[in-house]
């Protein structure tokens, strides 16, 4: 029997594909848009966000409509894989139509994962372009796969505490309308379950005396916990933003400490504007709504590969 899609790629026109390094522990995630591309914006929060073409999201910005998204491990020299992904989509035909050519506009975010596997492990243009070759609109696949296999959470007392993060993926539908996320899950926090218990991390608090006190330094760009949100209805710039800052809004009901200064948490909302706009209020809760459920996914799905 086949069991229901209930990620991401449940909402049409919306594909993903991985490349992932299990030994060196870390890899990419593609979200390939309808051809036409997907107007977007995105909120980015934390001191250290590491992005490629997020200006461009700014709603004020011309360009609306992107056509694929990457989310990668790798740090700063995992945005070389986003080269790979306009490499496939310029093949494809795929792009903002200018005088010459068509140009793919391919935004991007990073985690920090140099620490958890081989620090010179990281996805360059091949695996970014691998990855888009995979996409497809099958189930998404979770836990230590993709922009997840290096994630981590809990870090907040040192890495001898630290537990996987992970990638996960929902599709919410409520009342007609239907939206959904992928998340990669590597914060400084805790994650915490429906009932505001502790689901992956210490579930100490920073500090804590019973694991000795005083405060522990995180790295400065080790922690960054990513979003993707989609749905088929249809959205301005402005009021993709306006989600994406809902999206980060989950991220403080669903990580615990959230949003820190060493965090760079970036959040992207796209829209393949195929139906009615739906009502804002029941969008934004279940924008907040699916992501907590991604983030969650992730790390149960981690929990179910051991």
């Amino acid at each position: 029997m086949t069991l229901p899609n209930t990620t991401l790629t449940a909402v049409p026109g919306f594909r993903v594909g991985h490349w992932t390094d299990p030994v060196g522990l870390t890899g990419c995630t593609v979200i390939l848009c309808p051809d036409v591309g997907a107007v977007a914006s995105a909120s980015f929060l934390g001191p250290s966000p590491g992005t490629r073409e997020g200006v461009l999201l700014a709603p004020e910005k011309k360009v609306e409509r992107v056509h694929a998204l990457l989310l990668t491990g790798g740090s700063a020299f995992g945005l070389a894989a986003a080269t790979g992904v306009v490499r496939v989509l310029e093949e494809r035909g795929v792009g903002h139509e200018t005088p010459w050519a068509r140009v793919p506009i391919v935004p991007a975010a990073v985690i920090y994962d140099l620490g958890v596997g081989d620090p010179g492990a990281r996805p360059g243009e091949r695996e970014g372009e691998a990855a888009a070759r995979s996409a497809s609109g099958d189930p998404v696949e979770r836990g230590r796969v993709g922009a997840g296999t290096g994630a981590t959470a809990g870090k907040y007392l040192g890495q001898a505490f630290t537990v996987p993060g992970g990638l996960g993926s929902v599709c919410v539908e409520r009342h007609g309308a239907r939206v959904g996320a992928l998340a990669v899950v590597n914060p400084i926090g805790d994650v915490l379950d429906e009932r505001g218990g502790v689901l992956a991390g210490p579930g100490v608090g920073p500090g804590a005396a019973a694991f000795g006190g005083g405060a522990v330094t995180p790295g400065e760009v080790e922690s960054t916990t990513l979003v993707a949100v989609v749905t088929e209805h249809t959205l301005t710039k402005n009021d993709a933003r306006r989600l994406a800052d809902a999206a980060q809004t989950a991220l403080g009901r669903v990580i615990h400490p959230s949003h820190t200064f060493w965090d760079g948490d970036s959040a992207f909302v796209l829209s393949s504007c195929v139906l009615p706009p739906a009502d804002p209020m029941l969008l934004g809760a279940l924008v907040q709504e699916v992501v907590c459920a991604a983030v969650r996914d992730a790390v149960r799905s981690v929990s179910k590969e051991k």
